[in-house]
Order: structure tokens, then C-alpha cells, then sequence
């Protein structure tokens, strides 16, 4: 392919926007045709913002896990307890599946808030950290585990691998590839062939082809071995495709958006990284020393945390970024249209 619409394309802070306002770990962000955006919110449940920028918070009804997310007292606690709604995905009927990280499940949402946990478990043991769910064509759910340590925090390192992708399909959820170096994000490619895979701890993209009945195999790494800015390293989180082919990417920490290339070439578009604190953290990282205070540390001024990048807008050019410490979901104009999700011809 020639003619890559993304190639030189950069953005400073100055073409940065700003919707919503109040927002509380604004993590996945989901766009409908109608621009309406739907954002994780750790008060327990979605905040919709309206195409014409007013917005509703619509909580979860279910328990006192509201309350218990209100008891943490430390900033490094508000991301490892109580309701922490992670990964989104709409359902054919306009319900909303939520991966739970605080609470370990997944979840379905009904439109008014009513919430019914649909797995806990798999083979009989605790599901782990869920991260992320996708919903494909065929209407099987993708769902990523980090990891099975409790406070995902500890599994910041180098030598953990205990992360893991299921699917849920008409014969219930099972384990389809496993060893992951902190699952986060997954994407399809348009046609289904291929599903890549955010390894945020081992610092790379990996994809794996995926069979009619969901199997996984050929697992490789998509892109550089190790992402990042020349030199230096970063912590790979959301992911999503444009309609051209090339993967878009934030690296949570450092602050930066990025795209590979359809033939595995790298480019930094944003960069909004506070590099001593970045730096610092990489280099305790890679001697298995990383802190919840190094982490705290890093990040930068537009939405602290980028986690996730979502395209947007009738013409699916407008890219939103979602973070784990920004109350705003800051916004540009891409060159490129994303790739439609699935729910968008729903």
C-alpha cells in the first residue's frame, strides 16, 4: 500500500480539544455514529456525554461497591479497589459489557444501570484482573486478564507473564492463549484473521491468527520488540486500528500516542511525556523495582494516563483519548477514518 494518509503526521498540544468535565477514570471511551461518547467512570457504571456535549452519569445498581470505592484514602488505592470499570463494549441491544478491574468480573449493563455479572470464574478458579472486552461479528466476546496477582500494581514487572485472553462463545468462556506479560487492549484486524495484543509489561504488540472456531495460534510480535521514543521505553495500553491498516496506540506513563505502520514501521504522533519521571520508572522497571510512587509520578498535562484511543464522529476522524487520571476526554482530527467496531453497524 502507498500513500500512508499518517505518515509525518504529528500533534501538538495546541490542536488539542476537551469534552466532558468531572470525569473519574475516564479509562475506554465508546462512540456511536449519532457522537455520543460513552466513558468508564469509577464512581461504578458509564458517563454518556450527549452529541451536544451535556452528560449523565449512569451507575451501576447492584451491592455497595460505590461505597467501597469511596473508602480509598490514597491516590495509589483508588486504582487497585472497590468498582473500577475498565474495558468497554456495547451488546447488540445497546447493553454495555464492562470488564471490571476493581472487582475481578465481567459484567453486562442494561441501559438504565442494572447490572448482572456474567463470568467470575474460569475452570473453576478466580478470573484474575479483567482488563478489556471486545465483541466481534460473530457475537463471541473477547476478554483479557493482566494478570491473577490481586494488586495489579505487583505484576508491574518484567518477570511476570501470567496474563491471558478468553473467549466467550455459544459454549461458555475458556482460556484460548495464556503467558501474556500483562494482557491489556486487544483489536481484531478488518477481516478477523488476526487478533493483536497488548503486552504492557513486556512493552510490545504481539498478534496471534485466529482460527473460525477462535483458536489462537503463530504468536509473534507485531511492530518493534520494544516500544518507545529512540532510546527509551514505554508501557503499551490501548490500541485500535484506522481503516487504512495502521494500529493506533497510547503508552500509559509516558503519555504518548503512536501508530505502527501495516508493514510494522513505528511513529510517535503525540508525545506528552514528563521524561525524568518516564525514565525514572523504566529504569526501576527493569530492575524489577517499580513503585506505585514512580508510576504516581509519571505522566503528563493534557489527561495523565493515556489508556486508550477511540475513533469518533459521523466520518470516524475524530480521536478521543481516554486516561486513568484526566476528568476530560482531550480530542483531535485524524487524517485517517478509524475502523468501524462492531457495534457501529448495529
Amino acid at each position: 500500500m502507498t500513500n500512508n494518509p499518517i505518515l509525518s503526521f504529528t500533534v501538538e498540544a495546541s490542536d488539542i480539544s476537551f469534552i466532558g468535565e468531572d470525569l473519574q477514570r475516564p479509562e475506554c471511551i465508546l462512540a456511536k455514529p449519532d457522537g455520543s461518547l460513552w466513558a468508564a467512570d469509577a464512581r461504578g457504571g458509564v458517563v454518556h456525554i450527549k452529541p451536544d456535549g451535556t452528560q449523565e452519569i449512569i451507575t451501576q445498581t447492584f451491592g455497595n461497591l460505590k461505597d467501597r470505592f469511596e473508602e480509598a484514602d490514597d491516590e495509589a488505592a483508588r486504582f487497585t479497589e472497590g468498582t473500577l470499570p475498565n474495558g468497554l463494549a456495547f451488546g447488540k441491544k445497546g447493553e454495555i459489557y464492562i470488564s471490571n478491574f476493581g472487582t475481578d468480573v465481567l459484567e453486562v449493563m442494561a441501559p438504565d444501570g442494572e447490572t448482572t455479572t456474567l463470568y467470575d470464574s474460569i475452570d473453576g478458579q478466580a478470573i484474575g484482573k479483567v482488563n478489556f472486552v471486545i465483541r466481534d461479528s460473530k457475537e463471541r466476546l473477547w476478554l483479557t486478564v493482566s494478570t491473577r496477582t490481586k494488586n495489579w500494581m505487583e505484576a508491574m514487572s518484567p518477570n511476570v507473564a501470567d496474563g491471558y485472553i478468553a473467549l466467550a462463545d455459544e459454549s461458555g468462556i475458556h482460556i484460548v492463549a495464556d503467558g501474556f506479560a500483562f494482557t491489556n487492549e486487544v483489536r481484531l484486524d478488518a477481516k478477523e484473521n488476526y487478533i493483536y495484543i497488548v503486552e504492557t509489561c513486556g512493552q510490545r504488540i504481539s498478534r496471534m491468527k485466529v482460527a473460525e472456531n477462535g483458536s489462537l495460534s503463530g504468536r509473534e510480535v507485531f511492530g518493534p520488540t520494544k516500544l518507545g521514543k529512540t532510546g527509551k521505553n514505554g508501557f503499551p495500553d490501548g490500541i485500535t486500528f484506522d481503516a487504512y491498516g495502521n494500529l493506533w496506540g497510547t503508552l500509559v506513563m509516558s503519555d504518548q500516542i503512536y501508530a505502527i505502520t501495516p508493514e510494522g514501521d513505528y511513529q510517535v504522533i503525540l508525545d506528552d511525556d514528563n521524561e525524568a519521571a518516564s525514565e525514572a520508572l523504566e529504569q526501576a522497571f527493569q530492575k524489577d523495582e517499580a513503585t506505585p510512587e514512580l508510576m504516581l509520578a509519571a505522566g503528563g498535562t493534557i489527561a495523565p494516563w493515556f489508556a486508550s484511543i477511540t475513533f469518533g464522529g459521523q466520518d470516524l476522524k475524530t480521536a478521543y483519548i481516554g486516561s486513568l487520571r484526566g476528568t476530560r476526554i482531550p480530542y483531535f482530527t485524524s487524517p485517517v477514518a478509524g475502523l468501524p467496531m462492531t457495534h457501529w453497524f448495529d
